[in-house]
């Protein structure tokens, strides 16, 4: 029955389960989710599906095809939440699908499975499925091309290695055409670095495999060909829909990102390391063996014991532990650091986690005792977050007078109900998460499932929960106030700090004036209709002092202004 279950059917009920659920059940948050749902909104506005816009103007920062997946599913659904956020479900289940696939293809079903449980249940990899940002559906794309690149030629510490790395039944040339067009529908997805990561990875690969050969020159001419191909089809798009002014703007955009700290996200080299360490518990800790074994890259199992191809793992295993690498150095480097850039070593990480969890339970590698130590105590972490939020939101009045931040005092005053329970998630989730480690060398399968599971649990549970309320002390209020002036003649605008939520909430109409969008007009200029200025606290001496402006009400951290009438 145990078996019976194991199956690609499973898999899609558990996707669907957990990722499709109140998707709209709160909010989209500024900036990147509002962003993106707002120019799908502006493309089925204006009729154009060609050129990615926000404000009504070009935004050359992403290519379309993200967008094109909102559109779709904003013709279904609507302009809401949920259709924003639905592609990335839909690709959930795509994704965990494949590792299954991709697993029982190099190994068996019981790996497939096992792979795309561990995906489900590590906290930033699950998280991001029920978002509304580009990063699943671009890392999928870059995920198949790795997956198309291994190569049947690698000679990596066994000369005798031969044969497919997937047994996919078509031709090495085919498989690297795949690669191509893969790796161009991820430039199609957010730009160039979506044939840079699986070049990049494959350079390193011949680099573990000591610069010998790794593909042919044939093979990689038909690559790197298509990728360029498919790629320079959007830099097409893109020139012949807003001129070459638009793409050195985008050009301009990528240096500032790897060369500067664009947008305040300037953080430490180390920082994406900490942020897998922690967010992607706990395949980060179950993967942590593997990944550090560049040295000793063939892994311990028994090809005969299992009836498997000894090549097909081992060739991807090194594939994945290049890809990871090459993600974590790369955008350690890079100056800019947002959380979601090292998501995409969420797949290797998963699949290295995956690969010793099912060599330990079969018995080829003995459990290392650090491994249970640092799970618990990351496990006790995480926990200890899950449990913080809700006592900050239901102490905040003890709280807020230790806090030197204005807007923060005044968000943490916001009128958000708790039951006085919910503090409990974090701590079920803990003491689950010690009750795994207590059995786990007795009943290994069922503890690992048991993790993997409760912290999808926990993670579904929270969102539906907790995460409304966390809402509520942060950008509610704000966007409650935008949705109120929706559908009026009137001018709505944040002033003094960066957001995308009047647009999107207010559903700004197209065809308005452009000085509309200039703060200065808005404020001191002869404005034709009634406006409405929305200000942070922290942030708002200025606006007090404006003689054009009367001031409405002051709530949860924003100061609400309407221009005076003549």
């Amino acid at each position: 029955m145990i078996k019976k279950l194991e199956s690609p059917w499973t898999v899609a009920l558990l996707a669907l389960l957990f990722f499709v659920p109140f998707l709209g059940n709160v909010h989209l948050f500024d900036w990147d989710e509002i962003n993106f749902a707002e120019s799908a909104r502006e493309m089925l506005l204006t009729q154009n599906y060609w050129r990615v816009q926000i404000n009504f103007k070009p935004f050359w920062e992403k290519p379309p095809l993200f967008f094109w997946l909102q559109v779709l599913s904003m013709k279904i659904f609507g302009v809401n939440e949920f259709a924003a956020r639905f592609p990335n479900a839909v690709m959930g289940v795509v994704t965990l699908l494949t590792l299954f696939f991709v697993g029982k293809s190099l190994i068996n079903k019981r790996f497939g499975f096992l792979w795309a449980l561990a995906y489900l249940g590590s906290f930033t990899p699950h998280l991001y499925f029920k978002s509304g940002i580009i990063d699943p559906t671009f890392n999928y794309f870059m995920f198949l091309s790795v997956v198309c690149l291994t190569p049947v030629s690698v000679r990596i510490a066994n000369p005798k290695l031969s044969g497919s790395a997937l047994q996919m039944p078509t031709s090495n040339v085919a498989r690297f055409f795949w690669a191509g067009l893969f790796a161009g529908l991820a430039v199609w997805t957010k730009g160039p670095v979506g044939v840079g990561i699986p070049t990049l990875t494959l350079g390193l690969v011949w680099v573990f495999n000591r610069f010998r050969p790794v593909v042919s020159f044939k093979q990689l001419l038909v690559y790197g060909g298509t990728a360029a191909l498919v790629g320079a089809s959007w830099v097409a798009l893109l020139v012949v829909e807003s001129g070459w002014d638009t793409f050195l703007a985008f050009l301009e955009y990528l240096y500032r990102l790897g060369a500067t700290s664009e947008a305040d996200h300037g953080e430490p080299f180390y920082y994406h390391f900490v942020v897998v360490l922690l967010g992607c518990f706990p395949i980060s800790v179950l993967g942590m063996k593997y990944v550090f074994q560049i040295s000793n890259i063939r892994y311990q199992i028994s090809a005969v014991k299992y009836q498997i191809s000894d090549n097909k793992y081992q060739t991807f295993s090194i594939f994945m532990l290049a890809l990871f690498w090459v993600v974590m150095i790369v955008f350690s480097i890079v100056k800019t650091k947002i959380v979601h850039y090292s998501s995409m070593a969420y797949f290797p990480l998963s699949y290295l986690a995956a690969l010793h969890l099912y060599n330990w339970l079969n018995g080829d590698v003995k459990w290392p005792r650090w491994a249970t130590v640092l799970t618990g105590v990351i496990g006790f972490l995480m926990a200890a977050v899950l449990v913080a939020v809700p006592l900050v939101g239901m102490y905040a009045p003890q709280i807020v007078p230790r806090i030197d931040d204005a807007f923060a005092v005044a968000n943490l005053r916001a009128p958000v109900e708790w039951g006085g329970w919910e503090w409990g998630i974090g701590a079920i989730y803990f003491a689950v998460v010690l009750y795994c480690l207590f059995i786990w060398q007795k009943c290994g399968w069922f503890a690992v499932k048991c993790l993997f599971l409760s912290t999808a649990i926990c993670l579904m549970v929270y969102t539906a929960i907790v995460v409304p309320k966390i809402e509520g002390y942060s950008q509610r209020t704000v966007i409650d106030f935008y949705e109120s002036k929706r559908g009026q003649d009137v001018y709505v605008s944040p002033v003094g700090f960066h957001s995308y939520a009047h647009l999107y909430y207010f559903q700004k109409p197209m065809g308005s004036r452009p000085e509309a969008s200039d703060e200065n007009w808005l404020l001191n200029g002869p404005v034709d209709k009634p406006t409405f200025v929305i200000a942070r606290i922290d942030r708002a001496d200025d606006y007090y002092r404006n003689r054009n402006l009367e001031l409405i009400k002051e709530e949860n951290g924003f100061v609400f202004f309407k221009r005076k009438t003549n």
